[in-house]
């Protein structure tokens, strides 16, 4: 299936490249097309569509012809399509379903998480208890849908797939009570398989990790390819998220990664807190 979020997004790149390359502004990018540059912004981001007649506006003014600018526009009909977790409009608001496509097609995935565990590592009860006590509670039928969105999304965690993940989590997040004891123990066995694929790399950050560094939020740091100019950090808030790709933005927090990544324990080590958590929850 055609990805539209990911089409969008290879055409925000392609008119951004472009409109720097034409030595153009926003502003001038958004007048030509009548809207406000925050417009382009978006755009340029791949978090919004563009008509076809606007597209065309901007190639002119880009001076992109030929076989380029209709390489352009097909990406511009492509991204108008709807993607495949749009049947899950229930369960996913409208700022999640843009993540949910860059998950799915990244080469590599970073991610930070201090408090809870990683919905892409999360088993069926765990999901359950943590939706129990939400405000508004859902549904069964609503609930059904969550937890099958975060299921299906563990495909990206298959050996083979081509995805490369690596995750940091708080010991925090190991040790928080979600759901009762059994539920626990399932989802710290799971993060011991999980985190033994060739494909995955666990740690975790101790309490008395040597470091000042500010581990307070989660953020995921996602790669396509090996193009390392299409990163994108996605940094979620309570009723939405940041979308950010700006070379200074994605620097700085694969900096903040790297010292996070330092600081943490080993695969190694970190499986065998796991273990000893596990140890402690049985005795």
């Amino acid at each position: 299936m055609v990805n539209p979020t990911i089409q969008r997004r290879r055409l925000g790149l392609a008119l951004k490249r472009a409109r720097e390359s034409a030595g153009r502004t926003q502003d001038e990018a958004a007048a030509v097309i009548d809207a406000a540059a925050s417009k382009i912004s978006r755009l340029e981001l791949g978090q919004s569509g563009l008509k076809l007649t606007d597209l065309n506006l901007l190639l002119d003014l880009y001076d992109i012809t030929g076989g380029e600018a209709e390489s352009l526009r097909e990406l511009a009909r492509a991204g108008r399509q709807r993607g495949r977790w749009s049947t899950y409009r229930n369960a996913v608001p409208d700022w999640f379903r843009q993540y949910l496509d860059l998950e799915g097609d990244a080469s590599e995935i970073r991610w930070y998480q201090p408090e809870v565990i990683p919905g892409v590592l999360q088993v069926e009860p765990y999901i359950r208890a943590m939706n129990a006590t939400a405000d508004p509670r859902p549904n069964g039928e609503d609930l059904d849908r969550t937890v099958a969105v975060r299921l299906e999304r563990q495909a990206v965690l298959r050996p083979g797939g081509g995805t490369e993940l690596s995750f940091i989590l708080s010991e925090s997040a190991l040790r928080r009570s979600i759901g009762d004891a059994a539920t626990m123990s399932a989802q710290l066995r799971h993060l011991v398989e999980v985190g033994s694929q060739a494909n995955v790399s666990l740690q975790v950050f101790p309490f008395d990790a040597q470091t000042y560094e500010t581990a307070s939020f989660s953020f995921i740091i996602l790669r396509f390819g090996d193009d390392a100019s299409s990163d994108v950090i996605y940094a979620e808030t309570f009723t939405d998220a940041d979308y950010l790709d700006r070379p200074d933005a994605v620097r700085a927090y694969t900096r903040l990664w790297d010292r996070l990544r330092a600081a943490a324990l080993g695969p190694v080590e970190s499986r065998k807190l796991i273990l000893r958590l596990l140890d402690d929850m049985a005795r």
